[in-house]
């Protein structure tokens, strides 16, 4: 499905009906990243919801615009996406790394609509993330296996993920390589690298959030780290916040089966 805003075709996916969930991911990967996390917990629940899954603008099937200047300008389109799909309508809001940052946009503008948030491994401090982090640590190795990759499925695999073994790498390559490949590096690196920080203090509520939160990091995320996420907790009063072992910024695979009881438990919250 395409949705159309100042000449940007935002592509997205629709799964199921019921209470609206949109999930925002992170940057460079596409809305495979979401989908293949979040879809597995909705198998196992009575209560239906509508999984709203979109491509950010210069990833996916998206593609970037000269004037993506910054998080500003694409947290309008995202606040654009939500008025044109989901007018008028509460949601639960979920948000990954860098769609972790813009989920919390979204609550700072709009926090009468979102009914609860999820935030995965979300970036916290944009100026201090990469100083906060652990170093990069790998936790478990198959050797055999790791080195029967290609030398380019190496490069993607072994530079983020902390459990290097079959069952991560097939998620791996399911749920975010597929995003990697496509996305506009040029865009990212030359365009909405310019101004990644807000030009406002996102985290600075009108009101804390009062609604069912759940913040999930890694202690091995070498990416935005743990530390740093703990200084939101007071913005959500009614958030589980949870650092889980032998997960990096890819926790959300690596300790899939923890993840998916979380977020399970989330949703039932609401």
């Amino acid at each position: 499905m395409i949705f159309t805003y100042r000449g940007i075709p935002i592509y997205y996916e629709v799964v199921g009906s019921g209470r609206p969930l949109l999930s925002i991911h992170g940057w460079s990967p596409d809305h495979r990243l979401m989908k293949g996390c979040l879809e597995p917990v909705f198998q196992t629940l009575d209560v239906q919801w509508q999984r709203i899954y979109f491509d950010l603008p210069g990833m996916g099937q998206t593609p970037g615009a000269p004037w993506i200047t910054g998080s500003d300008a694409m947290l309008e389109v995202v606040l654009a996406f939500i008025d044109g799909v989901l007018p008028g309508k509460h949601f639960a809001l979920a948000g990954e790394s860098y769609g972790g940052y813009l989920a919390r946009g979204v609550v700072k503008q709009r926090p009468e609509q979102v009914d609860g948030i999820l935030l995965i491994c979300p970036v916290a401090d944009q100026s201090t993330r990469l100083e906060h982090a652990p170093a990069f640590q790998v936790i478990e190795k198959d050797e055999a296996f790791v080195n029967s990759l290609s030398a380019e499925e190496q490069k993607f695999f072994t530079g983020i993920n902390v459990v290097q073994t079959p069952r991560v790498w097939q998620k791996f390559k399911e749920d975010v390589i597929p995003g990697l490949k496509l996305a506009d590096t040029a865009f990212l690196e030359k365009v909405l690298s310019q101004h990644v920080p807000y030009s406002f203090n996102v985290d600075k509520l009108d009101a804390p959030f009062m609604k069912p939160s759940l913040m999930v990091m890694g202690r091995q995320d070498h990416v935005v780290g743990y530390r740093d996420q703990w200084n939101l907790i007071e913005n959500f009063p009614r958030a589980s916040f949870v650092v889980l072992d032998k997960a990096g910024h890819n926790m959300q695979i690596e300790q899939e089966i923890v993840f998916h009881a979380l977020v399970k438990e989330w949703l039932e919250r609401m």
